[in-house]
């Protein structure tokens, strides 16, 4: 009798799977997947985006870049766009600034988005609030050693970096022009996430990341201002915020109609005004960000 039933319900949901398949109109094909990876910066913007890119596109999107996992970074991001085809097409993020010679020599395209702040993070625990430009340069190239020389703690300072896209202009090198200008006191990580978690592990230390990044309640680090001026869109607007990076995508030299869509749609769409309000961006395109 079970082996009766068993084999009525095999033969029904048989039944209402051929039934589906004759609501598929002849000559269907699943739509063309849209990949995009690279630089988790670049990528939080994409991603916030996501629902709004696949509407106007009718195209799936499928993005990696969070916390720039899975080996993520700015080279993953030009290595995927150059793999584009108009069968499987794809993008890259970044977050360093390419020269033109970069891109003629890897037959690729950038579009820039947005400036980004970087934020000079410390531990929520350190008294200090506020650092001059001159201080951050110091701190950074070992000139400056003990908070007490800031006004704070009678503690040595732990300097940690990620000195990223050695070659590329901008990023931390708004900081510093060079690796070698840094101290050779620091502690150097390889990514974001460590970069936060060890200022959080260590209540002595300075470090820095894009502001961008999406802290969590484990995150117990705080952005000092510069110059008593915050890290925001418009003081990168008026130049009063010294510390940047630009965020961008890339593509191959010639990208599908519907890539071009979705990058032109965050360079310019008015939805990226509420993403950039969020993580204080300048956009490079049309959108003018108000605050």
């Amino acid at each position: 009798m079970m082996s009766w039933v068993i084999t009525k319900s095999l033969r029904l949901v048989y039944v209402l799977f051929v039934s589906l398949l004759s609501f598929i109109p002849p000559g269907y094909t699943e739509p063309v997947a849209i990949t995009g990876a690279g630089a988790h910066f670049a990528w939080v913007i994409f991603d916030d985006l996501k629902d709004e890119l696949e509407e106007s596109t009718s195209k799936k999107l499928q993005l990696y870049g969070k916390n720039s996992n899975l080996g993520m970074g700015c080279n993953a991001g030009i290595k995927l766009a150059q793999k584009h085809s108009h069968a499987h097409p794809t993008f890259g993020f970044v977050c360093c600034s390419l020269s033109q010679q970069e891109l003629n020599q890897k037959k690729i395209k950038i579009y820039p988005l947005a400036a980004e702040p970087i934020l000079i993070l410390v531990n929520k625990k350190n008294p200090v609030e506020n650092l001059s430009i001159d201080q951050v340069r110091a701190i950074f190239r070992g000139d400056i050693t003990n908070w007490n020389e800031l006004g704070g703690w009678n503690k040595p300072i732990a300097v940690i970096t990620r000195l990223h896209c050695k070659k590329r202009p901008g990023h931390w090198k708004t900081i510093l022009p060079t690796a070698g200008e840094f101290t050779k006191e620091r502690i150097n990580v390889s990514s974001a996430d460590e970069m936060v978690k060890m200022v959080t592990k260590f209540e002595t230390a300075i470090g820095h990341t894009g502001s961008t990044w999406l802290f969590d309640r484990s995150s117990n680090v705080k952005a000092v201002s510069i110059d008593k001026v915050v890290a925001s869109a418009k003081n990168l607007k008026n130049k009063s915020y010294p510390f940047y990076r630009t965020l961008s995508a890339v593509t191959a030299m010639n990208p599908s109609e519907d890539l071009l869509t979705i990058i032109k749609q965050v360079q310019h769409g008015k939805s990226f005004t509420a993403v950039a309000r969020k993580y204080k961006l300048l956009p490079l395109g049309s959108t003018v960000t108000k605050e």
